[in-house]
C-alpha cells in the first residue's frame, strides 16, 4: 500500500485536509473521504477531516491500491453525447442496467464504459461501479453522466450533494394532474416488508423533492416535466405513485397490469446540468427516445 509521510513545521496551525492538499497531488476532497476511511493518521492514530495540525506533527496517508474490476469490458455500441479527459455523458438506451449485479454481470453501461474508455474511470465507487456518479433504472432512458478519474468523480459528487446538479426528467403518468405545477416533498425510505421497493416514510427515510410541471394532458394521462432536488433510488416512481398518479408502464409503483408497449416505464431523464471541474456550467438535453414520442403520439391521436 503506497504511503505518503508529510512532517508539518509551522508555528500556526493548520487543517489536515488543506495541508496535505497543498502538499501531494491529492485534492481535499479526496483527503476527507480517506480521513473517513480512516487512511489519514497524525503521530499514529487515525484523525478526522477537520483536524488541526500543531508543529511537529508527523503525518501519514495510506492509499490502498486499486482493486482488479471483476466486470468485463465488452464492445457494446454507446450513444456518448460528450466526451473529453475527466468526464463523459451518455445517452442510456430502456432496457440497458447501469452496473453489473446478481443477474445482470454482462451487457452493462459499465461493461461498455471498461471498453470505451479502457480503464480510464474513477474508482470511488468500488470496482464493480467504476465511473458511475449517478445512476438511473434498468428501464429508465436517457443522460447519465460517467467519472473518468477521481478527482472529477468528488468533485460531481459535491454538486449532487448540494443540489447544485441539474437533473431533468419527462414522464407520462397515469391520471389527470390537477394542479398545472407543483412540489412534492416526501422523505423515503426502503420498503419495510418488499426489501427491492422504496415507498414514502418508509425504514430510515432520507429527504426526497421533487418538482413537477405539466407539459400535455390527454384522456386519462397527463405529460410530465420534472425537476429533481434530491435523487433518491426510485424517487420520481415513488412520489408520483403515492399522489396518485404513478408512472405509465411502472408494474412495480402502478397497476400490476401494465401497458406491454412500453416493456416498462415511461421515464426519461432528459436534462443534465453540471460545473465541469475547469469552472465551466455545461447543459445537455436529449431527445425523447421512440417509445416515448410513440406512447404520446397514440395518446394524442
Amino acid at each position: 500500500m503506497p504511503l505518503i509521510k508529510l512532517k508539518y513545521e509551522e508555528q500556526v496551525s493548520c487543517r489536515i485536509d488543506t495541508f496535505i492538499a497543498n502538499n501531494t497531488d491529492l485534492t481535499r476532497s479526496l483527503v476527507a473521504k480517506l480521513c473517513d476511511d480512516e487512511q489519514v493518521k497524525v503521530n499514529g492514530k487515525t484523525v478526522k477531516k477537520n483536524y488541526n495540525l500543531s508543529f511537529g506533527d508527523e503525518v501519514e496517508v495510506s492509499i490502498k491500491p486499486a482493486e482488479e474490476c471483476s466486470a468485463k469490458p465488452q464492445n457494446i455500441p454507446l450513444d456518448i453525447v460528450y466526451e473529453d479527459n475527466d468526464l463523459l455523458v451518455v445517452n442510456k438506451p430502456k432496457g440497458m442496467v447501469v452496473h453489473p449485479a446478481p443477474g445482470n454481470y454482462e451487457n452493462t453501461l459499465v461493461n461498455a464504459l471498461l471498453y470505451h474508455c479502457a480503464g480510464s474511470l474513477s474508482g470511488i465507487n468500488g470496482v464493480i461501479r467504476p465511473g458511475i456518479v449517478h445512476r438511473i433504472d434498468k428501464d429508465t432512458s436517457g443522460l447519465l453522466m460517467v467519472a473518468k478519474n477521481d478527482n472529477t468523480h468528488l468533485f460531481l459528487s459535491e454538486q449532487i450533494k448540494d443540489h447544485s446538479f441539474l437533473r431533468e426528467y419527462e414522464t407520462i403518468v397515469y391520471g389527470n394532474v390537477k394542479n398545472d405545477e407543483g412540489e412534492i416533498n416526501l422523505p423515503i425510505g426502503r420498503h419495510p416488508i418488499k426489501r427491492k421497493q422504496m415507498c414514502v416514510n418508509g425504514v430510515a427515510p432520507r429527504e426526497a423533492v421533487t418538482y413537477y410541471k405539466v407539459i400535455k394532458r390527454y384522456d386519462g394521462f397527463t405529460h410530465l416535466r420534472l425537476k429533481l432536488k434530491t435523487g433518491r433510488t426510485h424517487q420520481i416512481r415513488v412520489h408520483m405513485s403515492y399522489i396518485g398518479h404513478p408512472v405509465a408502464g411502472d408494474i412495480t409503483y402502478g397497476p400490476k397490469k401494465a401497458i406491454t408497449s412500453l416493456n416498462g416505464q415511461c421515464l426519461h431523464a432528459k436534462c443534465l446540468g453540471f460545473v465541469h471541474p475547469n469552472g465551466e456550467f455545461m447543459k445537455f438535453e436529449s431527445d425523447l427516445p421512440d417509445y416515448f414520442v410513440k406512447f404520446r403520439d397514440k395518446l394524442k391521436n
